[in-house]
């Protein structure tokens, strides 16, 4: 079977060389993730292209720190990644002197008509 993409992080596969990604659905979810953790600038070439939510991780976590990284990520998915549709964005903290917050993403792939859920702590 064709591979689409090498899955992150680099790991051996002893069939194709290193570990590779076969579906749509997990390059996708990969695309995604790595829309969000990466800083903008820190792409060759694309310098508007990332969302950074490292970037947030000392700020108020509040509802207007929220906001602007809803709005973010809204504009970056609909920019570089218009296959995924978001359809919620959910911030959780536990612990505000920990500084970690919790990003859960849920979006559906309509063209392929599945739906996933992204999760991830910064």
């Amino acid at each position: 079977m064709a591979s689409l993409a090498v899955k992150l992080p680099i790991t051996r596969d002893s069939a194709d060389g290193f570990t590779m990604i076969k579906d749509f659905r997990t390059l996708i979810k990969q695309n995604l993730k790595m829309l969000l953790l990466t800083n903008p600038g820190e792409r060759v070439m694309e310098p508007s292209f990332g969302v950074g939510v490292r970037s947030y991780l000392f700020s108020a976590f509040n509802q207007a720190t929220f906001n602007t990284i809803e709005a973010k990520i809204l504009e970056q998915v609909s920019i570089y990644l218009p296959v995924a549709a978001i359809k919620e964005i959910n911030f959780v903290t536990k612990d505000i002197d920990l500084n970690t917050l919790h990003i859960s993403i849920e979006y559906s792939i309509p063209s392929l008509n599945v739906g996933d859920l992204l999760e991830f702590t910064i």
